[in-house]
C-alpha cells in the first residue's frame, strides 16, 4: 500500500490484550518496538472461574460485581506493562451490559471506581481511546476530570462500513471537554494544561 500510494501515511498498530498478562507469551511472536501504536486492552477478567468475557461473567456473577471488578483490573493492567501507550475500549464491559436481567446501564452507579480506573490511565501516562461506535459523553469527561491529557478515536469497525463512523459528533464531544487536535490526523488529541 504504501508502494502504490505514496502520498498516503500508513502506521501499523496492534491491539494487544491483557498485557499485563501475556507480555512474555506475545514478546515470542511480535517485536512491539515495530509497531507505531500498540494499544492494550482488557476483555477478561477471572472471577475465580478462570478467565471469562464480561457476557459470560454477566450469566454467573452478579452485573454490579462484574463491573466493578472490571474497572478494579486496569490499574492492575496499567501497572503490569509496559508494552501499550493506549488503553482501548475502556467501555468493553458496559457495551455487554445485560440490559434484560439488570435494566440500563447507570453509569452513576459506577462513577467512583470509573473515574480511579481513568485515573490510574492518566497517571500512568497514557492516552485512552474515545470509541465512535457509542458516544457517551461521560467518558471524556470523566477522562478529562481525572487528568487524562490525551485521546485518540478508534471505530472499532469489524466491517469496512464501519470505518470512521460517528467522528464529526465525537471530534465535536472531544473540543467540548477541551480536547484539541495534533498537528497531523494521526497524533493524539490533547487537552491544553490550565496554569
Amino acid at each position: 500500500m504504501r508502494y502504490e500510494f505514496p502520498q498516503l501515511r500508513i502506521h501499523t498498530g496492534v491491539e494487544f490484550g491483557q498485557p499485563h498478562l501475556m507480555g512474555g507469551r506475545a514478546e515470542a511472536i511480535v517485536d512491539l518496538d515495530l509497531v507505531d501504536r500498540v494499544l492494550g486492552s482488557l476483555h477478561t477478567l477471572d472471577l475465580g472461574d478462570g478467565p471469562a468475557e464480561p457476557h459470560t461473567l454477566f450469566r454467573k456473577h452478579d452485573p454490579a460485581e462484574v463491573m466493578r471488578a472490571y474497572l478494579e483490573h486496569v490499574p492492575a493492567m496499567v501497572k503490569g506493562s509496559e508494552a501499550f501507550e493506549v488503553f482501548t475500549h475502556i467501555d468493553y464491559a458496559v457495551r455487554l451490559w445485560p440490559v434484560a436481567t439488570a435494566g440500563p446501564f447507570d453509569p452513576r452507579a459506577f462513577e467512583d471506581g470509573s473515574r480511579a480506573a481513568m485515573r490510574s490511565i492518566a497517571e500512568g501516562g497514557r492516552a485512552l481511546e474515545m470509541n465512535t461506535r457509542r458516544l457517551w459523553s461521560w467518558i471524556p469527561k470523566w477522562w478529562a476530570d481525572s487528568g487524562g491529557k490525551a485521546v485518540i478515536f478508534g471505530s472499532d469497525a469489524h466491517t469496512p462500513e464501519a470505518i470512521a463512523s460517528n467522528f464529526p459528533q465525537a471530534t465535536a464531544m472531544l473540543e467540548h471537554f477541551g480536547f484539541r487536535p495534533g498537528s497531523t490526523p494521526e497524533q493524539f488529541w490533547t487537552r491544553p494544561r490550565a496554569d
